[in-house]
């Protein structure tokens, strides 16, 4: 018999992404309560891979913080935060929270993640408009650790 093969961190950190991005645009567009979207997304969607508590960190976490993560992407975007697309919209929200908030994920991989989340999701050539902002914020909100090349 096989033995069953754990699933990596990684893994299930990105499909929390991936589902908060979704749940965080249902919230911007549907204006519906966080936790009926939460709830909503454990009873309705395969969520056996995901990291259901980081999914439950950034769904709640970025609208706790959403004046300041708009606020330090608003000298980065070359317009209003409404009139960006509301999919890149969740996707630099996540990608700010995670260069604010979360220093142990490397600068990289939070604008990879981005990056993928908008080639698969977002408008065409999306995931340009995010790199370059995410960029941008990287540089500014991690100097040190882009410096130190690491």
């Amino acid at each position: 018999m096989k033995p069953a093969t754990k699933q990596k961190p990684e893994h299930a950190r990105r499909r929390a992404r991936r589902s908060a991005m979704q749940a965080l645009y249902q919230w911007q567009m549907a204006k519906q309560n966080l936790a009926d979207i939460e709830e909503q997304f454990r009873v309705d969607q395969d969520m056996s891979k995901v990291d259901l508590d980081y999914f439950h960190e950034l769904l709640h976490q970025i609208p706790a913080h959403m004046d300041e993560l708009d606020t330090a992407l608003g000298p980065h975007a070359d317009r209003d935060i409404s009139a960006i697309d509301p999919v890149e919209r969740a996707i630099l929200r996540i990608g700010i929270y995670e260069l604010k908030f979360r220093p142990e994920i490397p600068y990289r991989v939070v604008l990879n993640e981005a990056i993928q989340l908008a080639k698969q999701f977002g408008a065409e050539d999306g995931h340009k408009y995010i790199n370059g902002i995410l960029d941008k914020l990287a540089h500014e909100l991690r100097g040190i650790e882009i410096n130190a090349g690491l």
